[in-house]
């Protein structure tokens, strides 16, 4: 039976959408396989590694009929990037083999049955459904994926927090010695609070499939899953169980020193800054007083480095330290001309904002060095 003929890139597009997900080495075989279930013409796809589940659909030719089975994910993406893009590729089944043809190449795969493939079972008591277009929620986890925590024993802080309330989306992450804040409007209004924390690895493969594009990601959150629809895709994914820390109680209020400057000329300060840090600590001394911003670091070897940078300033003169790592992942990841900081003294944590969009937020401890 063929399965599918299709061109190369047209199969290959939707086996990547859905491999992020696969383990080379896994306990269970057959979660480094995907499920392949045809009928007719349309081909579901779908992933899974007990937590997170990928599907999509996609339509790819071959004989009318029925089938399931699982192949090996990353072998047969390996296969088909071998081959031209513009080659059609056919793939079909005998004798639970899969055979993969193009031009004069062939290949054919081992299959397991797809009885054995371990779906995740859907929860039922998902709440409303909310959407935002897919860039929006894109440019929200690039704002504060940076700050998560990894591998840290406070479990709750290996994921984000994401939080539906009225018509705001708000997403958080902080790894205990800064804090990302970042929040856009709904389309609707959520008629009740909804609040999870997806984890890290969940995030991180959102970003690679959400596309830079108006169109829309429906959300649905339940007790223990969070389901996501987005072009042609299904994503279902297992949350962090716990309790996230009160995260406005982090957030300086009134901090009276701001400052105003370009993100682009800090950030190549700090980035110079930061060669002649030393590795473990990775601190810089930070003076800012009228007119004028200091950045100062040094290592064990004592080498120095100093920069300056002309500011419109008028408030106290402040000496603060921080870990030069925390500061240039928030400027690199920000898309804004213009950054605000806020300071108190230095002991107070700083509070980096941007003028451009009221929704961001990001704090971050000072160090002593």
């Amino acid at each position: 039976m063929i399965v599918l003929k299709a061109a190369q890139a047209n199969l290959l597009e939707a086996l990547q959408s859905v491999a992020g997900i696969v383990e080379r080495r896994h306990t269970l075989p057959i979660l480094a396989n995907v499920l392949l279930r045809k009928n007719g013409p349309a081909i579901e796809f779908t992933t899974s590694d007990l937590e997170i589940q990928v599907r999509t659909n996609a339509e790819l030719g071959g004989d009318s009929g029925q089938l399931s089975t699982t192949v090996g994910a990353r072998k047969l993406i390996d296969i088909l990037r071998s081959l031209p893009a513009d080659q059609t590729v056919t793939l079909s089944s005998a004798q639970n083999k899969l055979t993969l043809q193009g031009g004069k190449s062939r290949f054919t795969l081992q299959t397991l049955p797809a009885d054995d493939f371990p779906l995740v079972n859907e929860s039922v008591d998902f709440g409303p459904t909310f959407s935002v277009p897919q860039k929006t929620l894109r440019e929200l986890i690039n704002q504060v994926h940076f700050a998560m925590a990894v591998h840290d024993i406070r479990y709750y802080l290996n994921g984000i927090l994401f939080i539906a309330e009225g018509r705001t989306l708000t997403l958080v992450a902080t790894d205990g010695h800064r804090l990302a804040l970042a929040q856009a409007q709904l389309e609707q209004d959520v008629p009740s609070k909804q609040e999870v924390i997806l984890p890290r690895k969940t995030v991180l493969e959102l970003q690679r499939l959400l596309k830079d594009e108006d169109t829309a990601i429906e959300m649905r959150f339940a007790n223990n899953q969070a389901k996501f629809v987005f072009s042609k895709m299904e994503f279902v994914t297992k949350l962090v169980e716990g309790k996230f820390p009160d995260y406005n109680r982090v957030i300086p209020k009134n901090h009276k020193n701001v400052v105003v400057l370009g993100r682009a000329p800090l950030l190549a300060s700090l980035q110079r800054a930061a060669i002649l840090t030393s590795e473990k600590f990775k601190g810089v001394r930070v003076n800012i007083e009228p007119g004028v911003l200091r950045i100062a670091s040094s290592n064990a070897e004592q080498e120095e480095a100093k920069e300056e940078l002309e500011i419109d300033y008028d408030g106290d003169a402040i000496e603060i330290g921080f870990n030069v790592t925390y500061l240039i992942d928030v400027l690199a990841n920000c898309p804004h001309d213009m950054v605000k900081l806020e300071l108190q003294d230095s002991a107070a944590s700083a509070l980096f904002s941007v003028p451009e969009q009221p929704g961001f937020k990001y704090v971050v401890m000072p160090m002593r060095i």
